[in-house]
């Protein structure tokens, strides 16, 4: 049996329905039946609980021949560290309680920086409680910036008519689907053939700049002129307070964390090689987003 977190986030989603086309045996763990029942349909058992607590997370690992776990992100709670750590450090009672000895842990480039790296700052501090464990095979994936992010700037396309962050529109980023972050967490967890602690980077096919990506994004929705403009920090701070309803704690760790890709410091330790680089293109992904471009309001 395999414990799956976020089951209905990003990854999660992909990763159980890889392992029920496997034939593997699913525990989903997530905090709304209602987005639950259409993976119950699939044949996944579900489990619904708050994940900061560890008797909960506890008793959903325990029997469990490995879990994926992740910290997902709340952007409206006033300090998103402390939440962060809440979740990480319950997620590491439960594997210790529990006996479960492999561990898949969605984290980020640049976690391996203690700082100046924004909201990934968290995902440091859970690498390192996780390395703490004895006896768990901990597989750290470190993926670069989702593709799924773009979905955000759909909105902004619709009003503005254009793609607006405030990341350096020459910057090259490593950008990956999850789709494949979700392949690759699902082939771990069932193999579990590694030892130890391994860090899995993923990096996506080839690193892109914000502009290239619009520009991709445009032709996917017929907006060929479509365009990238870079905001000031205190610009987007303001549109992430206000319209979007971060709060102005994760506000500031998100502009944090724009400044870093900016300035080249999440990236790739290893250099890209055949393992860390993904398959799908962006201009794949941006069929998605075409579909979903429609919609935007």
């Amino acid at each position: 049996m395999i414990t799956v977190m976020g089951a209905t986030g990003n990854t999660g989603r992909k990763i159980i329905k890889l392992l029920l086309a496997a034939g593997e045996e699913v525990l989903a763990l997530g905090r709304s039946p209602e987005k639950l029942a259409g993976l119950a349909a699939l044949g996944a058992r579900t489990a619904v609980g708050d994940v900061r607590d560890a008797r909960h997370l506890t008793s959903a690992f325990a029997g469990a021949d490995a879990v994926y776990t992740l910290t997902a992100f709340d952007p409206t709670l006033p300090d998103y560290h402390a939440d962060q750590d809440r979740r990480g450090e319950a997620i590491v009672a439960a594997v210790r309680e529990s006996g479960v000895r492999h561990v898949v842990a969605l984290s980020s480039i640049g976690a391996e920086l203690p700082g100046g790296n924004g909201f990934i700052a968290s995902l440091h501090r859970q690498e390192r409680r996780l390395r703490a464990l004895d006896g768990v095979d901990v597989m750290l994936l470190r993926p670069g910036a989702f593709f799924e992010g773009f979905h955000a700037a759909l909105e902004t396309i619709r009003h503005e008519g254009v793609v607006a962050d405030s990341v350096a529109p020459d910057a090259k980023v490593p950008m990956v689907a999850t789709a494949d972050i979700a392949k690759v967490a699902a082939g771990a967890l069932r193999e579990r053939n590694w030892r130890g602690v391994v860090v899995r980077e993923l990096l996506g096919p080839r690193d892109r700049t914000y502009a290239e990506v619009t520009a991709a994004l445009g032709a996917a929705i017929g907006r060929p002129d479509l365009g990238y403009v870079q905001m000031p920090d205190e610009d987007l701070v303001a549109v992430l307070t206000g319209h979007a309803g971060f709060s102005p704690d994760f506000a500031g760790l998100f502009v944090e964390f724009n400044r870093a890709l900016s300035d080249g410091r999440l990236h790739s330790l290893e250099g890209r090689n055949a393992s860390n680089t993904t398959p799908t293109e962006f201009e794949e992904f941006a069929v998605e987003l075409a579909h979903a471009y429609p919609a935007a309001v």
